[in-house]
């Protein structure tokens, strides 16, 4: 039996993932813990290194699908003011792997740094960001990114150079358990130009996107300069049930989880999406969406 001793004070068992998602689904996970400092967060990876423990980083859930069985090992959120923290020195922005995205865009914005205004509307942390290279109209966070600091398996913390990092559609070299930092190199701008370009682009993004109060996801990756959104529709899928799981009628690439929906009947309906785009049109969609 695993054995997290020493660590009562930032971990507790069985704690339900379904409030910390998107979706708002899925089941408890084994050990979640919310380190307080940096030492704390690497001796609990050493921990889980040495105990054989599976580790999961969570940001905000938005691009997550919790399944109902919940999740083996130890699930990481870092929530805590000492992984958020965001310093401007001149054009470079340095940022916690545990800041939220949209304060990150907000503080280059106000700061005069450009860059990062077309990112405003996407939810999710700093690291998320970097992990999966998050981007909207044809730009991404892994164009601006300098250095990452992240934490190994093992619990080392190492620093990567640009030469190192890798960053393509939707994902990036960045598999480390844990982002802790990273610096962003931006480049100046009037703030109040760039203000207006990131509201158009917030409202742009949020009158396609489904209701604010509805639980739902964006599922999958555009594929080869397409449109994932414009595949399902065009498969007549927009709508499609199953339990309470729904294509969303505004932005087919979304499934809405209504008050009834398991993470299952979300799991069955991806693959329908899939096979019925493939059937129709020959395109194979990748899940953009992590599922634990």
């Amino acid at each position: 039996m695993p054995s997290l001793t020493g660590f009562d004070k930032i971990v507790r068992r069985a704690e339900p993932l379904a409030m910390h998602t998107w979706f708002q689904l899925g089941g408890p996970a084994e050990y979640f813990a919310e380190p307080r400092t940096p030492e704390e967060l690497t001796a609990l990876i050493r921990r889980c290194h040495a105990e054989d423990l599976p580790v999961h980083m969570l940001g905000r859930g938005s691009n997550l699908l919790v399944r109902d069985e919940g999740v083996p090992g130890v699930v990481i959120r870092l929530s805590h003011p000492s992984f958020c923290e965001i310093h401007v020195e001149k054009t470079t922005l340095t940022a916690g792997g545990g800041a939220k995205l949209g304060r990150v865009v907000t503080t280059a914005v106000h700061e005069g740094l450009a860059g990062l205004e077309a990112l405003v509307a996407i939810p999710g942390t700093l690291g998320g960001a970097l992990h999966g290279n998050a981007g909207a109209h044809g730009g991404d966070i892994g164009q601006w990114t300098r250095e990452a600091t992240v934490i190994t398996l093992g619990g080392e913390v190492c620093r990567r150079s640009r030469e190192e990092l890798v960053f393509a559609y939707r994902q990036s070299n960045l598999d480390e358990p844990v982002i802790l930092e990273a610096k962003l190199d931006l480049e100046p701008d009037d703030p109040r130009e760039l203000g207006r370009r990131m509201q158009k682009h917030w409202i742009v993004r949020k009158a396609s996107q489904p209701m604010g109060h509805q639980c739902a996801g964006c599922v999958f990756k555009n594929p080869r300069s397409l449109s994932a959104g414009e595949l399902i529709e065009s498969a007549g899928l927009k709508g499609t049930r199953i339990g309470g799981a729904v294509v969303n009628e505004r932005h087919a690439n979304f499934i809405v989880a209504e008050p009834e929906c398991t993470s299952n009947d979300v799991l069955r309906l991806i693959e329908i999406v899939r096979s019925q785009v493939f059937q129709r049109t020959g395109v194979e969609l990748e899940l953009e969406i992590e599922i634990w």
